[in-house]
């Protein structure tokens, strides 16, 4: 059996994958690792990528586990990458984020996670019921104070505007992390927000049974284009 290696949101581990599947494929979850000091972006890509042991992996990116599929496919040639909920470039990269990454923001304003702000956190995410909440609680909790800085620090000042080949991009169009009005996805979930992996899943799946398995079902969402 073939295998897709999955990459999860920042903070979040393989239980976001859960409910995805992919007729003929295997899910493999990578780990996201304790970063280096002031590690760059591409020498932790590295890293994560001795865990892939394929040649010409099928990668799968949740979020910034997208963007990290975008740097391990500079280092290894992929039969398809998929991005679920992420960005290719940081031309798609919403200008607050651009904003905050030249004003270093991350480096002024402590990063740690305050139950005030979960309300409109949660909102951004497009959760709402209990499961999805709970979920979401326990990755803030459980997410390392020295990966959290690293990561966001990375998000906000990536500067990548080059893609592999066989990329294909499946995005809501209600997504508030990362308005579709600045992604040109390949194709578009009607509703879907950046929880959308696990809590629309089904609707992920449909998009993937179109991607992997072309010509047997019609895919749930609007090809608007492969890149």
């Amino acid at each position: 059996m073939k295998k897709i290696y999955c990459i999860s949101g920042l903070g979040s581990d393989e239980k976001i994958f859960a409910r995805i599947r992919v007729d003929g494929y295997e899910l493999v979850h990578i780990p996201w690792l304790i970063p280096e000091k002031n590690e760059p972006i591409d020498i932790y890509a590295k890293r994560m990528s001795k865990n892939i042991t394929s040649e010409q992996p099928v990668l799968m990116g949740l979020s910034f586990g997208g963007m990290m599929c975008v740097e391990i496919s500079k280092i290894l040639p992929v039969e398809k990458l998929v991005l679920v909920s992420s960005i290719k470039s940081y031309k798609e990269m919403p200008g607050w984020m651009k904003g905050a990454g030249r004003l270093r923001l991350d480096k002024i304003i402590p990063l740690r996670p305050y139950r005030l702000l979960e309300p409109l956190e949660n909102y951004n995410m497009g959760v709402s019921n209990a499961e999805d909440l709970e979920m979401v609680r326990r990755y803030r909790k459980n997410v390392q104070q020295d990966y959290l800085n690293w990561a966001v620090h990375q998000i906000l000042n990536w500067k990548n505007d080059w893609q592999p080949e066989h990329l294909f991009h499946i995005h809501g169009d209600a997504d508030r992390i990362f308005p579709i009005k600045k992604v040109q996805p390949t194709y578009t979930v009607n509703g879907g927000g950046h929880f959308m992996i696990y809590n629309q899943a089904s609707l992920i799946n449909e998009s993937l049974k179109h991607i992997f398995h072309p010509g047997n079902d019609e895919a749930s969402g609007t090809p608007v284009g492969q890149h």
